[in-house]
This record gives C-alpha cells, structure tokens and sequence, in this order.
C-alpha cells in the first residue's frame, strides 16, 4: 500500500526548530519521506510547508515563493544575532528613540522597500566554505556576508509603542513584510535601526504566508492527523501554476514520458492533471507542445481521496 503524499502546512510552534517539526511528522505519518519548503527559526512561528512521499518533489517549485510575515521589531539596541535571542550591543539614549518622528520611521522603511541590496545576518544558514554562517559564529569565526538583491514588496508598519527594557526606552515597532525568497526579516530590523541610529533587531516573527499557502492552511501540532490534513499533490500543484486538463489518452501518454500535442499555455510550466483529478506531473509548454518535467506515479495519488 502507498504511503501518505501531498502538501502539508503546519502552522510551526515557537521554540521548535524546522527540524523538530519535520521529525514529529515524520512519527505522524510513518514515512520518513518528510521534506519541508523553508526553515523557520526556532523563535519564529507560522507557516511551515512539509512535502510527504512522492509530493516532496513539489517542494522545489514551493522554496522559491514569494512570502508574508508579522513581525516586531526593537528599535533601541542592535544584538549579537539581529534578533531578541541575542545579547544586546548596547542601548541608544532615550533622548534618540524618542525623537522618532512617525515620518523618520516613514522615510527609513521606504528606504528598505522594494528592490534592494541586503547583507544577510551573520547566524544565517548561508553556507560559507561548506559550513552554515551560524555554525561559524558560534565557534567563534568571524563571518562577513556578501550583499544579494532582495524585493521587499511591502513593509506596512501597523502600530508603534514605547517600551522599557531595564533601565532603557526603546520603540516597539510591529510590521507586515512582504518580501521575495531569500529575504531575511532581522537584517530588515538591523538595518531600519542603523538607518535611525539606534540600532534594531527583531522580538517577534510569524510567517503568514508562503507562495499560496496561508496560515488560514496551516494546522496545529498538538492535534494533527496527517490523513485528513493533507492537500493533494493535484490540489497543490494547481495553486502553484495554471492547469492542464488531459483527456485520458494524453494523460497516459505523458505519463509515459512522451510529448503530447495541446493548446498555447499561459505559463511554460503547467500542472498536467488527469480526468479522475489526478496529478500527471508539472509540464513544461513550448511550441504548444508539452514534455513532463517532473512525472508523478498515479497509483500514488489516490491515498489521499
């Protein structure tokens, strides 16, 4: 008998990493076939999307989707990590945080809006000769990253409040982000607090969104089934790229790995879906011409009805 496949969103608890997360799935469901579309950090929370059996091949057509955060960040203090697990480098005057004008605050997010060139933090999983950032720092290395091209395509600010930490003032300030694969909220905060000279860094992060998957999707930990909660690799597929409808014969044949006939698509990549609903695979479209890219078995696809 197949095992579980499809699209899971499990909406990931503070202080578990990606791992864990992946791990207790993985006990869920008795597969070990278990990947995830993106880590959070353990003190993040939201979205989280894990792949299970052959559906772990869409992962790669999910890591890059655009994504949606809540957020809050500290203006006061810049830290060891850009964000509150960190230990502060320290505090601004309070003279400085006060003078923050609603148009200061204005003007330095506009400034980190759109596309932009962005050092990612220092504790990030970028690998430098073949070893994590954060791996470096912790052993005591010093890590400079190179600038990459990110988009912020929107960092809405929703509400700001003065907040005492010890014997220091410092401005809470909660935001959307919306924002490009790649993007990393605490440098976002870093840098809005070097642009108002009081340094920054992040106290809260929730991951709304990922491509179309929302936290409306997303399910709990504590009382998951796996069975029910599964999206269908058909049903995944298709909100990712536009549909290709095969009749049966079509479906067989590209199936088969040959090149089938069909009408101009909008999109080079399609989700070829069968008559009983049933994902084919992700098609490409070129010449009005489709090619499978990547082949799903159908036996597979009926374990989740």
């Amino acid at each position: 008998m197949s095992g579980p496949n499809g699209i899971l969103i499990v909406d990931k608890p503070a202080d578990w990493t990606s791992h864990d997360v992946v791990a207790r799935v993985r006990r869920l469901a008795g597969t070990r076939k278990v990947g995830h579309a993106g880590t959070l950090d353990p003190m993040a929370t939201g979205v989280l999307v894990l792949g299970l059996g052959p559906s772990t091949r869409l992962l790669t057509y999910i890591v890059g989707s655009d994504k949606e955060y809540l957020a809050t960040m500290r203006l006061g203090a810049s830290t060891t990590t850009d964000d509150a697990e960190g230990e502060p480098l320290g505090w601004a005057p309070a003279g400085r945080i006060r003078s923050i004008t609603p148009q200061r605050l204005a003007d330095a997010v506009a400034h980190l809006t759109g596309d932009i060139q962005q050092v990612p933090s220092s504790v990030s999983a970028i690998k430098v000769d073949g070893k994590r950032a954060y791996a470096k720092v912790r052993a005591g290395e010093q890590v400079e990253l190179k600038a990459r091209g990110v988009t912020v395509s929107a960092f809405d600010i929703l509400a700001t409040r003065e907040v005492a930490v010890g014997d220091a003032v410092a401005l809470d300030v909660d935001v959307r982000i919306a924002c490009s694969s790649g993007t990393y909220v605490r440098a976002l905060a870093r840098d809005l607090g070097v642009a108002l000279l009081t340094g920054g860094h992040l106290t809260s992060l929730r991951r709304t969104r990922v491509g179309p998957f929302a936290e409306a999707d997303a399910r709990e930990l504590a009382d998951l089934d796996v069975a029910s909660a599964l999206i269908r690799p058909a049903a995944a597929a298709s909100a990712l790229f536009p549909v290709l409808q095969l009749t049966a014969e079509q479906a067989r044949d590209l199936g088969n790995g040959k090149r089938i006939a069909v009408a101009a698509a909008d999109s080079p990549m399609v989700a070829a879906v069968s008559p009983d609903g049933a994902l084919v695979g992700m098609a490409s479209v070129q010449d009005d011409v489709a090619r499978t890219v990547v082949n799903f078995p159908n036996a597979s696809e009926g374990e989740q009805g």
